[in-house]
């Protein structure tokens, strides 16, 4: 028997090798808007999800759906509520993007250390004060704190501590055993904000961590820190970061995620100097990609095979 995957957007071509060696039928999706999916998936077992959101809608419309591959590390655009109903297993391509990720994480903390968009938006017009006249400090010596210790946060400790000899402190409840020398767990989460010169955020969007980095936090941390995210731009308030910002209660923040993607272009943050945005191209590299496909490609065959995927998401771990 051929099982059928959909792919409403293209994955790269090492998910699309994989597939077809291991005997399943690809269907090209038309588009990823609500409607061409449903219209796509009627007929398919499995499907891998880059950025489309699955709603409800979507997985009531697909009768012989039985596990959804996330191209990445996050899911909280699919609806998980309506895919238990439906019986579809939801994984994701864990880790695929570590390393693109805390990269990036790493750049953020450089550009906003030199100040980077001040200097390029004055570098032409006045030389000298770009020069000179823009504060710039270094990361060696600074304390970096990170919220949030799974894959990626602890390539960012560990890139952090060796290559910029920085000082890393993190907090997160859930983080198990003993924690290796380039990383001190704390055990209040307020440490964190009062004692870093760069917090860093890496926890996924849920009930208790969206908004949870807002007014109060934003209090807590020194006025020469920044706030750098690469995790879900709804984890962080956004309104009370605007504030943080223009009251000059932080130094700056580095943000590949917004609240609300794509963009706002009147959103006040994108015409901040202090402040860098990206369009969440956290694991958007090549690499990254290439790995998150043949990632999703292995967990649907694991499935249909009778193993067990590798990154089954924790709220249907019951369902294996």
């Amino acid at each position: 028997m051929s099982y059928k995957v959909l792919l409403p957007q293209p994955i790269l071509p090492e998910g699309y090798e994989y597939l077809r060696q291991h005997g399943y039928e690809i269907v090209d999706g038309r588009g990823f808007t609500e409607q061409d999916i449903i219209e796509d998936i009627r007929d398919c077992d499995a499907m891998i999800v880059r950025t489309a959101k699955i709603t409800r809608n979507i997985l009531n419309a697909a009768p012989k759906l039985k596990i959804l591959a996330r191209h990445g590390a996050g899911y909280d655009g699919i609806d998980l509520d309506a895919a238990r109903e439906n019986k579809v297993l939801v994984v994701t391509a864990g880790g695929a993007n570590s390393i693109s990720v805390a990269e990036l994480a790493i750049f953020y903390m450089l550009y906003c250390s030199r100040n980077f968009k001040a200097v390029l938006n004055h570098y032409i017009e006045d030389y000298r004060y770009a020069k000179m006249g823009i504060p710039k400090t270094e990361l060696s010596g600074k304390t970096l704190g990170l919220i949030g210790v799974g894959n990626i946060g602890v390539l960012v400790a560990k890139k952090a501590f060796y290559g910029f000899d920085m000082k890393v402190i993190a907090y997160d409840p859930f983080f198990k055993g003993e924690a290796p020398e380039y990383l001190q767990i704390v055990s209040e989460r307020d440490d964190i904000f009062k004692n870093s010169d760069y917090v860093s955020v890496h926890v996924p969007a849920a009930k208790d961590t969206i908004h949870s980095i807002s007014d109060r936090e934003f209090e807590l941390m020194k006025d020469t820190a920044y706030l750098i995210n690469t995790a879900r731009g709804s984890i962080v308030d956004e309104p009370a970061l605007i504030r943080a910002l223009e009251a000059e209660k932080i130094a700056g923040a580095g943000l590949d995620v917004l609240e609300k993607e794509p963009l706002d272009p009147e959103n006040p943050l994108l015409k901040m100097e202090n402040v860098l945005t990206a369009p969440h191209i956290g694991g958007a590299t090549k690499e990254a990609a290439a790995r998150a496909s043949v990632s999703c490609a292995e967990a649907i065959d694991d499935f249909f095979s009778g193993r067990t995927p590798k990154f089954v998401i924790p709220e249907m771990r019951d369902m294996i």
